[in-house]
């Protein structure tokens, strides 16, 4: 697995930083970011969406991603769409 580094945030200071990798051999975004809150990750188990059982599987997880970051996460989306078109 080759991750390609996309960016972090610099103003999460040592507190630990969301950050976004490309998987250049699946395309996939990978991101880390801070763990919700139990109200939050309840609120989102608990979130009514089409085609989709309420909770969250044990083999996933919901993370926080700060607003600002958004510039990030559109990049990422653009470099594994090339990724998978390539």
């Amino acid at each position: 697995m080759t991750l390609r580094f996309i960016g972090v945030d610099p103003d999460t200071g040592q507190q630990g930083s969301p950050t976004i990798w490309i998987d250049d051999a699946s395309g996939e975004i990978i991101v880390q970011g801070w763990k919700p809150s139990p109200d939050l990750e309840a609120a989102c188990a608990a979130s009514p969406a089409p085609g989709h059982t309420p909770g969250i599987p044990a083999h996933e997880a919901v993370v926080r991603i700060p607003a600002r970051r958004v510039p990030m996460l559109r990049e990422a989306c653009d470099v594994a769409e090339r990724t998978r078109l390539s």
